[in-house]
């Protein structure tokens, strides 16, 4: 059995929360896991405050949010679950996430 903190990407079963943030030259997705909204979580000088403002979108299942990242330019990615699904996207790698508190968090950026 897992613990919750060593899923893999086909292990995701639990919904996300997803809003995308446009402007007049991007579109930012931010994505995290269902039960970490409103939270705040820190570690040494690190800190991420998983504001409903900047999170809280719909609520959808990883068939859709890996619909939606298939033109991502820009998504923050934070849970596990988020993650996972960044990674089974192909927009992140293992490599880049960082841990805080527990907690996973990767950033994608595309300059193109």
């Amino acid at each position: 059995m897992h613990s919750m903190w060593s899923k893999t990407p086909n292990q995701i079963k639990n919904m996300m929360y997803v809003k995308i943030h446009k402007s007049e030259h991007q579109k930012v997705i931010a994505i995290c896991d269902e039960g970490l909204i409103g939270k705040t979580i820190s570690e040494g000088d690190k800190e991420i405050n998983i504001s409903e403002d900047f999170y809280k979108g719909d609520l959808l299942k990883e068939e859709q949010v890996l619909e939606l990242l298939k033109d991502a330019s820009n998504a923050n990615f934070t849970g596990d679950e988020a993650v996972a699904c960044g990674i089974k996207s192909g927009l992140i790698q293992e490599g880049i996430v960082i841990t805080i508190g527990g907690v996973k968090h990767a950033q994608f950026y595309s300059l193109e």
